[in-house]
């Protein structure tokens, strides 16, 4: 990149408040030492969070005042009209003056994404964008998207998710060739509606850098069959939910298990390094962002109620994603898609 880069943040998001991200900071810092910083939120509640720590982050960390911030529970379109002085905003706009190339935030998901298309726009023939996720699997990582931002999806607009996510593999991942392939209620040609079945044949006859494999279902996630899994945001929500949901419930298993007798306990001490790694991979922190792809400029939301940890990892997701210029990956992969269509319809 031309200068060193810089990671806007929304300070005030989330349900711990501003202190998560103070904590994250420090993390970040360390591990990112020719990246800068700026936080916005309450300037007079952050210095004070900063403390100490200000004389060690130098000029790295700059904070700039935002005299209000988005509720959680507040709608998108509220949130749009009132937003201006608020924390997410000024986040959003320092991506929009040019004074940092990507912003996070741990704030309400619809006001981010609705702000954020406001101010920054979405990438020239993409519909609309997606929520993409990282996902544990048997093979490592996939992402997966939308994760919660369309629920109604068109053809078209899942070309658009598969385009976004291949890139995203390829940029972020190191992929050179990802696999991709459609969510649907069977691997069969003839099963799903009418969506699923259109943005298959278009994605076969596309000419990307990918390896479309057809129509996948919700065991091939875990399985790691694809790179990149393509869906609409509704099912891509609640697949993202119950799988989350089930990884706590095996780890609440595991402990009352482990806890169960003397045996047990002295079983459990004598696994304990194999019982560290399996709760290191099954850690939602560790993958905790999701990616606003299609957007002409690098936005991620961290989950509201993540700790220090998660929003590092959000972080790191966002530097990846600058350094990895995924946005350039997508604009010149659906210029491809674009005229592969044009080719067809002059046949």
């Amino acid at each position: 990149m031309s200068r060193e880069l810089t990671v806007s943040i929304d300070a005030m998001g989330g349900d711990a408040g501003p202190s998560v991200i103070v904590s994250a900071l420090a993390r970040s810092v360390q591990r990112h030492p020719k990246v800068k910083f700026i936080l916005h939120g309450d300037e007079p509640m952050l210095e004070k969070l900063l403390g100490k720590r200000r004389a060690r982050f130098a000029n790295r960390v700059a904070v700039r005042h935002a005299a209000a911030y988005v509720r959680m529970d507040e709608k998108p379109s509220l949130a749009l009209r009132r937003g201006r002085n608020t924390s997410m905003w000024r986040a959003i706009e320092s991506v929009k003056n040019g004074d940092a190339e990507v912003v996070v935030s741990a704030g309400n998901t619809g006001a981010l994404m609705a702000m954020s298309m406001y101010q920054l726009g979405v990438i020239d023939g993409i519909s609309r964008p997606a929520i993409a996720g990282l996902w544990p699997t048997k093979r490592g990582q996939c992402v997966v998207l939308d994760i919660g931002a369309n629920i109604e999806c068109d053809a078209d607009q899942l070309v658009d998710f598969a385009v976004m996510g291949e890139a995203f593999a390829r940029a972020v991942l190191g992929i050179q060739r990802p696999t991709v392939g459609l969510l649907n209620v069977g691997s069969e040609e003839v099963k799903g509606h009418d969506a699923v079945k259109g943005a298959a044949q278009l994605l076969r006859n596309a000419s990307l850098p990918m390896e479309f494999v057809g129509f996948i279902e919700g065991d091939d996630i875990a399985e790691g069959t694809v790179d990149v899994v393509v869906t609409d945001g509704f099912t891509g929500n609640i697949a993202l939910k119950t799988a989350e949901g089930t990884a706590k419930l095996v780890i609440s298993y595991l402990r009352s298990a482990l806890k169960r007798s003397l045996l047990s306990r002295l079983g459990a001490f004598l696994a304990s390094g194999a019982l560290k790694a399996l709760r290191r991979k099954l850690d939602p922190r560790a993958s905790n962002g999701g990616m606003f792809l299609g957007l002409n400029g690098v936005v991620v939301k961290s989950h509201g109620g993540t700790d220090a940890l998660g929003f590092a990892s959000a972080t790191d997701m966002a530097i990846g994603m600058a350094e990895g210029a995924v946005n350039k990956s997508i604009i010149a992969d659906r210029a491809g898609v674009q005229q592969t269509s044009r080719e067809a319809a002059a046949r």
